[in-house]
């Protein structure tokens, strides 16, 4: 538990932030007096009170700019050609022309506008309603916290797959690294510390600090908020810059079509208007005739009629739980091929339920238990768990965990080894009232077993018949350390096998119909999961997802160059690394086929920014949020078939328009040129050409 040294009283003015620079340089004690703060972190008034003197912690919120907008559709290829031809019959004295060429003009851009402006606005209702949330002290007590609400003096907790919501000073620290790629361009993650670094360190180096916006990709720690929203260094360039999103695959073909409609326009333009020159038509009706020929090939509503689907779209797939980033991204979302899947709260319940603790030959037996609830990664306050990993939350909030509170009272964690994807374990320091120094290691079965000096055949058939059952399990060992006041990997090795820790984890009622809902739309359905195959497997099986073959991150390494053949023959991946699941998206891309990936952890993040679209939950970690492209307001993949099918039926409604206006024009126009070339008049007049299409396209 914390130390409280000040409780952040109230006073007459907030305290200024410090620049995380000259907080790096400087001690703890300095640090937390320079911010009228302490251990304890700030009380709930004096928060509310700094709150509402510095403004929330924002550095831009997603608004609906008019500007921006209308800057969007003026930049399409074709409203520039009705422009242009505007312009040359206003200047030649047909003013009625340039009127009914202002008309289009006006009436394609005003519809453009409305309906993305009324979408950026339905998108800025819904980003307010996706929060990243955070641990925070009050009073020395932790809680959950929007991190809006966060301000200078506020001690947080950091822990794996969080995004660093501020500029904060760390107090303490475990196995903590940061990803500062964002800052620095340092790919490899920053290791951390609570030591002060020399004066005038560069920002890169500031190892005392975590910065941000930076990711925590190992480990855990806590940290007093130095500076935020804008005052945060990562707040001040992004006030700089404006955002700029890459184009979709969908924004590159219209504008290739757009192009290319230019270019025949223009073709066509001075073809008609030398043969009507070379005829002896008179120069200004020739012009002015081939000038509409040109408008009139092409669908002048275009942009606004793909707004306007779009427009619509969002807010039919906002009904439906799905916000979309961009209007322009619900187009991909109708053109999945396939879709590689996490396990955990999609294809299952996602609400993990401790079940037992079972000894070394599978009998029941408490001592795992409690050796669990020591190594035990949960924010506990007022014996209830209010952040962690969801396995180390079910094991503590579990009926079971009241009976050992008695027997955890007599040991005291002097370390920790946080949890990460390589080592898939964690482990602790513990001394007990006796001065007995234990290390206790919690993990992976696979493992955790390979690192026991001896593993019974018991244990292995408890194990083979949990996995076959279904069940998540997780297997506790020790190791007397006593000589040690810290640990590393390296320690985790000859231990010894206390039992297994088994939870449940039952599979979703509706995932099945969901599962025959995308086969259906022609999507195949492929899960990438950390858990043990077997237990992949039974899920799949128990839902009707034929598993074919199942693969490990083991047989991904194997198979080299020939891993497009192993994902031909394969539907369940399990025990794979992110860095396997990235591997297996871009093989897949690779095929032809569109991509999407839906994952929620920190080890999702790369597969995420792999995929054509990446998709995500409104409760999944910070990182992943960020990187996805389409965020699902309830983790569900009916939620996600109602998306793919809304996104067909957008893309179908805009390419029936295109065929439909493109065809259409074409043939008319080609007809009335023609025809110019064997009357002695034109055909029709370029006025009566772009009503004729303009009411067309109505």
């Amino acid at each position: 538990m914390a130390v409280t040294h000040r409780t952040g009283t109230a006073s007459p003015a907030p305290a200024a932030p410090l620049g995380v620079v000259a907080a790096g340089s400087m001690a703890v004690p300095d640090v937390l007096a320079g911010l009228d703060s302490g251990r304890a972190g700030l009380t709930a008034a004096e928060a509310a009170r700094r709150l509402r003197m510095l403004g929330p912690n924002a550095v831009r919120s997603h608004g609906a700019r008019a500007l921006p907008v209308l800057g969007r559709q003026l930049r399409s290829p074709l409203l520039i050609l009705l422009a242009v031809t505007a312009c040359a019959s206003f200047f030649v004295g047909e003013r009625s022309d340039a009127v009914i060429i202002g008309v289009i003009l006006l009436a394609s851009v005003g519809l453009g506008f409305v309906n993305e402006y009324r979408a950026e606005k339905a998108a800025e209702a819904l980003h307010s309603s996706i929060r990243h949330r955070c641990v925070v002290l009050r009073g020395g007590q932790p809680r959950s916290a929007d991190v809006t609400e966060l301000v200078p003096g506020d001690v947080i907790e950091l822990q794996l797959g969080e995004v660093v919501p501020a500029d904060v000073r760390l107090l303490t620290t475990a196995g903590l690294e940061c990803e500062e790629s964002v800052l620095t361009g340092e790919s490899v993650p920053a290791e951390k510390s609570a030591e002060a670094v020399p004066a005038g360190t560069s920002l890169a180096e500031l190892s005392c600090c975590a910065l941000m916006g930076t990711v925590v990709r190992a480990g855990s720690g806590t940290g007093v908020i130095v500076a935020t929203g804008g005052q945060a260094e990562f707040g001040r360039i992004a006030l700089g810059l404006s955002e700029h999103q890459p184009e979709t695959e969908f924004q590159v073909g219209l504008r290739k079509f757009s192009m290319l409609l230019v270019q025949v326009a223009g073709v066509l333009t001075v073809a008609i208007f030398v043969i009507n020159v070379v005829l002896h038509r008179p120069v200004i009706d020739a012009l002015l005739f081939s000038l509409a020929i040109a408008v009139g090939i092409s669908p002048q509503l275009l942009p606004a009629v793909v707004s306007t689907s779009l427009a619509a779209g969002s807010r039919q797939l906002a009904r439906r739980k799905v916000l979309v980033k961009r209007l322009i991204c619900i187009e991909d979302l109708g053109d999945i091929d396939v879709l590689f899947t996490d396990k955990t709260g999609t294809l299952t319940e996602g609400s993990l339920r401790f079940m037992r603790s079972t000894g070394r030959d599978g009998r029941p037996d408490d001592e795992p238990l409690r050796l669990g609830l020591l190594c035990n990664e949960a924010v506990v306050a007022d014996d209830h768990a209010v952040g962690g990993n969801p396995l180390d939350i079910a094991l503590w909030d579990s009926p079971a965990a009241l009976g050992q509170q008695a027997a955890l009272a007599g040991h005291q964690r002097l370390a920790t080894l946080p949890f990460d994807h390589e080592r898939r374990a964690v482990s602790v320091l513990v001394e007990d009232d006796a001065g007995r120094r234990t290390i206790i290691t919690k993990g992976a079965p696979e493992g955790l077993l390979e690192r026991c000096a001896e593993v019974p055949a018991a244990a292995r058939a408890a194990l083979d018949a949990e996995f076959a059952a279904g069940n998540r399990v997780v297997a506790v060992a020790t190791r007397p350390a006593p000589a040690q006041s810290a640990i590393t990997a390296a320690d985790e090795h000859d231990l010894q096998l206390r039992g297994l820790l088994v939870f449940l984890d039952p599979p979703k009622a509706t995932a099945r119909g969901a599962l025959d809902r995308l086969a259906r739309l022609g999507i195949t359905v492929k899960v990438l999961t950390g858990d043990n195959p077997t237990v992949a497997a039974k899920v799949c099986a128990d839902l009707g997802l034929p598993a074919g073959r199942v693969a490990t991150g083991a047989d991904i390494d194997a198979a080299g160059a020939l891993l497009g053949a192993l994902l031909a023959q394969t539907t369940v991946f399990a025990r794979v690394s992110p860095e396997h699941k990235a591997r297996i998206v871009r093989e897949q891309r690779r095929t032809g086929v569109d991509v999407a990936f839906l994952g929620d952890g920190v080890n999702d993040a790369i597969a995420l920014h792999a995929a054509d679209v990446g998709i995500s939950v409104e409760s999944a970690t910070d990182v992943a949020k960020d990187a996805a492209d389409v965020l699902l307001l309830e983790k569900d993949l009916n939620v996600l078939a109602d998306g793919v099918m809304e996104g067909r039926r957008i893309f179908a409604n805009t390419m029936k328009y295109v065929l439909m206006g493109t065809s259409s024009n074409f043939g008319n126009m080609f007809s009335a040129a023609g025809a110019s070339l064997f009357l002695s008049f034109l055909p029709m007049l370029p006025s009566q050409i772009l009503l004729n299409n303009l009411l067309y396209d109505s």
